[in-house]
């Protein structure tokens, strides 16, 4: 792994959790992660209800757009977090993978999002402490 570690996270529809996990990453993380997320199968737009319980945390995932997953973003990767894709996420020696079990935000009200939203948020805190022991928080 580089001084800088590369983490991507994918889901089905690039929508919902890994476009929140990818948010939350970025804004604890800082400049000393990069970030990249994908789906299997991704969707046109981001879920509007993961748009809003981001929002309510202060993060705007609003602008990103859900990308395809492609065998060069796992390659780049140090760490690739799936979140239900299955076997559609390529398999390389020498990265980490984690498969996160969360419950997909699609079609849920704000009310099923949040806590969604906040295991994801205790997740990357966690995930932050392993990367970069030493600087566990911004």
């Amino acid at each position: 792994m580089s001084d800088k570690p590369t983490v991507l996270f994918v889901c089905v529809h690039n929508a919902g959790r890994s476009q929140m996990a990818a948010g939350y990453l970025r804004e604890l993380g800082g400049d000393r992660v990069e970030v990249l997320s994908a789906g299997s199968a991704p969707k046109d737009e981001i879920n509007p209800v993961a748009v809003q319980a981001m929002a309510e945390e202060g993060i705007d995932i609003a602008g990103n757009t859900p990308k395809v997953l492609t065998t060069e973003a796992v390659k780049d990767s140090d760490v690739v977090i799936t979140m239900g894709c299955g076997d559609a996420c390529p398999i390389f020696p020498g990265k980490r993978y984690e498969d996160w079990e969360l419950d997909d935000p699609a079609g849920q009200g704000i009310e099923a999002v949040r806590p969604i939203r906040d295991e994801i948020r205790r997740r990357i805190e966690e995930l932050l402490g392993e990367l970069l022991p030493e600087t566990a928080r911004a």
